[in-house]
């Protein structure tokens, strides 16, 4: 589903699509047991394995990311038009893969049994079958700690005025073109299958908050929009979410307080837990 979904949406969503919070990729790393190996599932455009530069509040700064806290990460993707924009890096290595995988198939693309630190799914486990991949999960994990750790973030938040607009616009308009999956998030991802043992220092699995930030311009904005997975299934049945009144409505909210910039806010909600000795 989420292949389908994000087929043709890649150039939008690496354009449009939040960079995450250092402090996101510092928690999660100083949980694993060491830094050699990562996999991020459903990298799409390589949100969670880039290293970019962001500015973020104003304030051009050097974001972490698993690329440059682990020596090597696998990056993988149903979706070719994804990948095909996602950042080329030395250490990151790109596969395009089936939905499931088989055993072998994961030792020859990914990695050998129980070797992996640290896997990562951001803003993709919704879509996921939980049972067959949690097998996966704990086939590459090392043992005990190895950790998997997901993340999703609910819709964006601007200011009182245009925010108003977006929640009528994304619990209205886009509701009849929404996938199941996203009452997950809407959730903050409390209620998905996670069958982990907490890492240590804690004692649940969460959901931990954190918050991504972009500075956007109404254009920008609009990207956003159309990075969405049911604006995409809405043009696929032939519908424009982004008619002439809604463009009128995001346009009057978004120029009320006459800065032609904002900070967006995406508030982030993590899950993550270690393996433990499940087989």
């Amino acid at each position: 589903m989420a292949a389908e979904l994000f087929q043709k949406q890649g150039k939008h969503y690496f354009e449009a699509r939040p960079a995450y919070p250092k402090e996101l990729f510092q928690f999660v790393s100083s949980k694993a047991p060491s830094h050699d190996l990562a996999w991020d599932v459903a990298t799409g455009t390589g949100q969670a394995a880039k290293s970019v530069k962001d500015s973020s509040a104003g304030l051009s700064k050097k974001k972490k990311k698993l690329a440059e806290i682990f020596k090597e990460v696998i990056a993988t993707d149903v979706s070719q038009d994804q990948l095909q924009h996602a950042p080329k890096l030395p250490n990151i290595h790109y596969h395009h893969t089936p939905p499931t995988m088989t055993t072998t198939q994961l030792e020859e693309i990914i990695s050998p049994k129980q070797s992996i630190d640290l896997i990562t799914v951001a803003q993709a486990l919704h879509w996921f079958d939980l049972s067959n991949f949690y097998e996966q999960v704990k086939w590459a994990l090392k043992k005990p700690d190895g950790v998997f750790a997901a993340w999703c973030y609910t819709i964006a938040e601007i200011n009182p005025n245009v925010n108003s607009v977006f929640h009528s616009f994304n619990n209205v308009d886009c509701e009849p073109f929404s996938d199941p999956g996203r009452g997950l998030v809407r959730e903050k991802y409390q209620t998905i299958y996670f069958p982990f043992e907490p890492v240590e220092g804690l004692d649940h699995t969460g959901p931990f908050e954190f918050k991504a930030r972009r500075i956007m311009d109404l254009d920008q904005f609009f990207t956003y929009v159309r990075s969405m997975s049911a604006y995409g299934a809405a043009r696929d049945r032939g519908v424009e979410l982004l008619s002439y009144d809604v463009v009128e409505k995001f346009r009057t909210a978004w120029r009320e307080d006459g800065e032609e910039e904002k900070v967006v806010e995406f508030p982030v909600y993590l899950r993550i837990g270690r393996v433990g000795h499940s087989s």
